[in-house]
């Protein structure tokens, strides 16, 4: 049997642990640079607050319903899934991280286990342990543990919270009951191609012959429908190394100053080596992308990127900024206001495993180094050891006018009880 845990309105619940007086309020949590809405309580949803509405536009209708606002707290919101997360690894070894905010759990072995019990435990411990509600699915497979965790986040007071469907009447009734939209793993393009074949519902997804699936469709298409059909197909995906590592932001404003993008390339660069550590990898290549605002149609565009080719694969962030800050030199167009930057380090081969070339290699005291300097960083966060080229007071710049305190992450904003 599988399950699938799933945080309600996850960013907007890490809000109200530490702020009580926002149960039962309308929230909702905006983009990087308090862009767009991502994220919205049940109430906000009742008062018809879309998702991914830009701010600006819909500033009035928050402030006349009564809709508090929040910037993105992602240190806190990390810091809260970490927790949620190690909580559900007590109730079984087989925990797949799906998001931020939900994880596939895998069952072997727990024969003589009630189910439903089981699932209302992992939720109670969540809940008292970390204050985060939560709704669990559980099935025989992936996609009818996501099926069940819709009943069960659909109907709260019917379910407890908790939904199996441990029997064919139960399956056949819930792939009635859910929209072919709704279906975990089919987007709008494959939902356009089955209504063609008047497919409304996940029960007219899996009444569609095999070889018709597998002939008009790709094979994960038809591994879907053998879920749905409650044939397990789909496994646990295992955590594995990537085979590229990126970091992209927006920046708060738009900006002509190449030192002040060179700062912010350096600091992408940075965070791009430190992955790259942590997964025990080395790149080859360095990508550095810049951007224009593309919705800023009266000023001049540019959009360009730079690839590097490293003569030896190095982890180290010394090396791996100085060739990203030297691509900002060569795209920079002089007059062009920035808003996007973005660094990829690619071309991965593992750091202990890779073939060594005769007459370039890396700097011997850098490996030293970037450990001294990730042991410091781990032990006391917030990157207190910098490079000289980064901004010393913040890393990263955006736009978070209505930030709240990160309670768990910096001293400086932990909780206070008054007594």
């Amino acid at each position: 049997m599988f399950a699938l845990v799933d945080c309600n309105n996850f960013y907007a619940s890490c809000e109200r642990v530490f702020n009580p007086n926002l149960r039962e309020k309308p929230i909702a949590i905006l983009s990087n640079n308090d862009g767009c809405v991502i994220s919205r309580s049940d109430e906000a949803k009742t008062l018809g607050l879309p998702m991914g509405a830009p701010i600006f536009k819909w500033e009035g209708f928050c402030k006349a319903n009564g809709i508090q606002v929040f910037s993105s707290n992602y240190p806190l919101y990390g810091d809260m899934s970490a927790r949620v997360m190690k909580i559900l690894e007590q109730f079984t070894p087989d925990v797949e991280v799906y998001s931020i905010d939900e994880s596939f759990l895998e069952f072997k072995g727990f024969d003589y286990i009630h189910h439903e019990e089981y699932g209302l435990q992992i939720r109670k411990r969540v809940l008292k342990w970390t204050g985060i509600p939560t709704c669990v699915g559980i099935a025989p497979t992936k996609a009818l543990s996501k099926v069940a965790n819709k009943i069960a986040r659909k109907f709260p007071v019917d379910t407890k919270g908790v939904y199996v469907i441990d029997s064919e009447e139960k399956r056949i009734k819930a792939l009635k009951w859910i929209k072919l939209k709704d279906v975990w793993g089919i987007g709008r393009g494959l939902q356009k191609r089955l209504a063609a074949k008047n497919c409304k519902t996940a029960y007219d997804f899996v009444q569609l012959p095999d070889d018709w699936v597998r002939k008009q469709f790709s094979i994960t298409e038809w591994k879907l429908k053998k879920d749905l059909e409650g044939i397990p197909t789909l496994s646990l995906d295992m955590r594995e190394a990537k085979r590229a590592i990126a970091t992209t932001r927006s920046f708060d404003f738009t900006y002509d100053d190449i030192g002040y993008i060179k700062e912010r390339v350096a600091t992408f660069a940075v965070t791009c080596a430190e992955k790259l550590r942590q997964q025990k990898s080395s790149c080859y290549m360095v990508i550095v992308t810049l951007s224009s605002d593309r919705h800023k149609k009266d000023i001049n565009q540019h959009r360009g990127s730079q690839v590097v080719r490293l003569k030896y694969p190095t982890d180290s962030t010394l090396t791996i900024s100085k060739a990203a800050v030297n691509a900002v030199e060569t795209i920079f167009k002089h007059g062009i206001k920035y808003k996007r930057a973005g660094v990829i380090v690619t071309g991965l081969v593992p750091t202990e495993n890779h073939q060594l070339h005769l007459f370039d290699a890396e700097n011997p005291k850098h490996k030293p180094l970037m450990r001294v300097m990730d042991t410091l960083n781990y032990k006391y966060g917030d990157n207190k050891l910098k490079l000289g080229n980064q901004d010393l007071k913040q890393t990263w710049k955006m736009r978070q006018e209505r930030l709240t305190p990160r309670y768990t992450t910096n001293i400086k904003d932990i909780i206070k009880v008054k007594c």
